[in-house]
């Protein structure tokens, strides 16, 4: 049981000596200050994240509409799938115009 206690109070003290050794990196990137550029990195996490989630979404219709054997459920399956697909189509367009927007205030010219 001393051990125990010894070795929780050695660690104790060398722990903070091992955490101010530590260099702090800028998780969004060296350099990275401009506001412009921190919020088109969210945007485009954001939409990664929900074009991840639509992807999911058509593979629950197509698993609904697989196992469904005739019943009501591939009607389910299908109107998932449908939304599914019209959800990616606004999620590649918001990306579409989100990047155009970015780009457009970071150079001051649309390409």
């Amino acid at each position: 049981m001393r051990a125990k206690i010894f070795s929780l109070f050695v660690l104790l003290l060398l722990a903070p000596s091992s955490v101010f050794a530590a260099r702090l990196y800028n998780p969004l990137g060296e350099g990275v200050t401009d506001i412009r550029t921190v919020i088109a990195r969210i945007i485009n996490a954001i939409l990664s994240v929900t074009g991840s989630i639509a992807l999911l979404m058509f593979i629950y219709g197509g698993f609904l509409f697989l196992i469904s054997g005739g019943g009501e459920n591939v009607k389910k399956g299908k109107e998932v799938m449908k939304w599914a697909v019209i959800g990616l189509a606004v999620i590649i367009g918001a990306y579409m115009l989100v990047s155009t927007v970015v780009t457009a205030l970071e150079s001051g010219t649309v390409t």
